[in-house]
């Protein structure tokens, strides 16, 4: 509904991958590297988006193992307020970027790329600490 001014839902998705989880560098603006994914479309369901997204982006069909978090700044996506339910998800093969990314590639959390999109950053750095403490790092205060 254009003009309604809601949030737009979207889903990101940390695929894990050989010890690493998988980044698209954007063809797009914003530029740089992102975590997989884009907006829900209607009549989608998150989980159904969230494997679309992995597929139409990276090539990989991915298994979903669960939800890590919601993000919703309204500053996350400098173009509008987005409202991000990202899961973690594991897949098989090879990342290859289709769609709207112009690379591909997978990283460990000592070789992040320094250009990050988003507040992609913020929920990497999320899902690092959650592979290590646990859910305790999403209590709210």
């Amino acid at each position: 509904m254009a003009g309604h001014g809601n949030p737009l839902p979207t889903v990101d998705i940390i695929i894990e991958l050989n010890g690493g989880v998988v980044l698209i560098e954007r063809k797009n603006q914003p530029a740089g590297w992102a975590i997989p994914g884009g907006f829900v479309d209607e009549g989608e369901t998150l989980e159904d988006a969230a494997r679309r997204e992995a597929l139409e982006e990276t090539s990989l069909s991915v298994r979903l193992k669960c939800q890590l978090h919601a993000y919703s700044d309204p500053k996350r996506d400098p173009r509008f307020h987005t409202v991000s339910v990202v899961f973690v998800a594991e897949a098989d093969g090879a990342p290859r970027a289709e769609d709207d990314a112009k690379n591909a590639g997978v990283f460990s959390e000592t070789d992040l790329p320094k250009n990050l999109a988003f507040d992609h950053a913020r929920i990497l750095s999320d899902y690092f600490r959650w592979k290590k403490e646990g859910f305790k790092v999403f209590e709210i205060e």
